[in-house]
C-alpha cells in the first residue's frame, strides 16, 4: 500500500519540481521584466524584497499625496456662568471631529427666549474662548436651529457635523430642534454633564445673597460687610459652616477619570522651563480669571495653578462662600487653554517646600479685593 501511494503521488511532485524550475528559469532570464532590475546583480530573494520595498514606497507616497479630511463640528450654547459641565460638553464635541467651531448666541436671542444672561456676550465669548478645546467661534447666531442657519452651517462654515447633548431640545411648534442634520446623518450626540447647570449656580448664589441679607438685617454686623473672615470664625468648624450655608453646599465629587479628561495627559513642567504659580480660589470663572490667567502665563513657559480649598475661602470669605466646590473650581481652570497644571487644595500661605518641589520661579495671587478676582493680579513673594 505504501508503495502504491508513493507511485501515485510522484507524477504531482514531478509537475510541481517542472514549474518551480521554469518559475526559476524565468525570473532569472528576465528580472528586468518582472522585478525591474537588471540579471545578475542581486540574488532571487533580494530582488524580491526591493520590489516590495519599491511597491510600498510608492503606495505611501500615493497615500500622502491624497489629503486627509478635516472634521469640522459644531456646538452652540449661551455659555452663560461658564462651568465644568459646559467645558465637557466642549470636550466630548471635540473628540466626534478634528475642529470645533463654538456658535455663542448673542445677549439679545438669549432675552428673547429664556430672559437676560446673567453676563454679557463680550464676558462669555472670552471665556469660551479661552477653553482648550475650541478652535473657533462664530457670534450672531440664532437661538432657533432653523433650515437657513443648519445649510449656513454646511456651506459658508463647512461643518460635518451638529453636536448636541443628549437632552431633548424641542422647538415651540413641539418639533425636535435637530431634526435636519439627524436626517442628513450629520448629527453627534454627546452625554450631558449631571451634577452642574448655570442655574444651579444662580440658585446657590441667589441662596447665599438672601442668607446674608437676612443675617445682616438680625444681627448687624453678622454679614460679611463688618469682616471677610467672621463668620468663617465663629462657625468654627467645616460642618457647621455647611449647615450655615442653608443647603446649598455642592456635594459634587469627581473622579479621577474626569480628572484625566481635563488634564494634559499629566505632564511635568520642561527641564529648564520657568514655572510661574498662581494661586487663589477661582471661583465661578469668569473672563477675570482669564485675563488673570493669560498675564500669568505670559510671565513664563508652564502656568501651576493652585486652587484654595473650601475651608481656607470659607475662612476669608464667609460661611456662604465658595459657591461652587474646590473640585468643581479646579476642573473649571483645568479647562483653560493658558493652564498647563493645577495644586488642588494648595495652601494660601506659599511656602519654601512648594517653590522648591514644583521648581517655582515667580509667584502671583489672586485678587480677591473686588468679589473674589475680576483681573487683577501681583506678586505674592517668591517663597519663605
Amino acid at each position: 500500500m505504501k508503495k502504491m501511494a508513493s507511485c501515485s503521488s510522484s507524477p504531482v511532485v514531478a509537475v510541481l519540481a517542472v514549474v518551480a524550475v521554469v518559475a526559476g528559469a524565468q525570473l532569472y532570464m528576465y528580472p528586468n521584466a518582472l522585478l525591474g532590475i537588471r540579471r545578475g546583480t542581486l540574488s532571487k530573494a533580494q530582488a524580491l524584497a526591493g520590489w516590495l520595498k519599491r511597491h510600498s514606497k510608492r503606495r505611501l507616497a500615493r497615500l500622502l499625496r491624497k489629503p486627509v479630511p478635516v472634521v469640522r463640528v459644531y456646538m452652540d450654547g449661551c455659555f452663560d456662568l461658564t462651568h465644568f459641565g459646559h467645558a465637557n460638553a466642549l470636550r466630548q464635541a471635540k473628540a466626534c471631529g478634528d475642529v470645533l467651531v463654538v456658535g455663542l448666541i448673542p445677549d439679545a436671542e438669549i432675552l428673547r427666549c429664556k430672559g437676560p444672561p446673567v453676563l454679557k456676550e463680550a464676558e462669555r465669548h472670552a471665556v469660551v474662548e479661552a477653553i482648550k478645546w475650541v478652535d473657533e467661534v462664530i457670534t450672531d447666531v440664532p437661538y432657533d436651529l432653523h433650515d437657513a442657519f443648519i445649510q449656513e452651517l454646511f456651506t459658508t462654515h463647512r461643518i460635518d457635523f451638529i453636536v448636541h447633548g443628549d437632552d431633548p431640545c424641542i422647538m415651540p411648534d413641539g418639533t425636535d430642534a435637530y431634526a435636519a442634520p439627524k436626517k442628513a446623518g450629520k448629527f453627534k450626540m454627546i452625554k450631558r454633564t449631571e451634577g452642574v447647570s448655570t442655574t444651579d449656580i444662580v440658585g446657590r448664589m441667589l441662596a447665599c445673597s438672601s442668607e446674608e441679607t437676612t443675617q445682616q438685617q438680625q444681627g448687624g454686623n453678622s454679614g460679611r460687610g463688618a469682616s471677610t473672615s467672621g463668620c468663617g470664625d465663629r462657625m468654627g468648624s467645616s460642618a457647621a459652616a455647611n449647615k450655615g450655608r442653608g443647603g446649598v453646599v455642592s456635594h459634587f465629587c469627581t473622579t479621577s477619570r474626569r480628572i484625566i479628561q481635563f488634564s494634559n495627559g499629566g505632564k511635568s513642567a520642561p527641564v529648564g522651563a520657568r514655572v510661574v504659580y498662581v494661586h487663589g480660589a477661582f471661583d465661578v470663572f469668569h473672563a477675570g480669571h482669564v485675563e488673570l490667567l493669560r498675564a500669568a502665563k505670559q510671565q513664563g513657559d508652564f502656568l501651576l495653578v493652585g486652587i484654595h480649598d473650601d475651608d481656607a475661602v470659607r475662612r476669608r470669605r464667609g460661611v456662604h462662600h465658595p459657591i461652587l466646590n474646590v473640585q468643581e473650581r479646579s476642573l473649571g481652570v483645568m479647562a483653560c487653554r493658558h493652564v498647563d497644571e493645577v495644586i488642588m487644595g494648595a495652601p494660601r500661605v506659599i511656602t519654601r517646600d512648594l517653590v522648591t518641589t514644583f521648581n517655582v520661579s515667580v509667584v502671583l495671587a489672586e485678587n480677591e479685593e473686588e468679589g473674589g478676582g475680576v483681573g487683577v493680579w501681583g506678586s505674592a513673594g517668591s517663597g519663605g
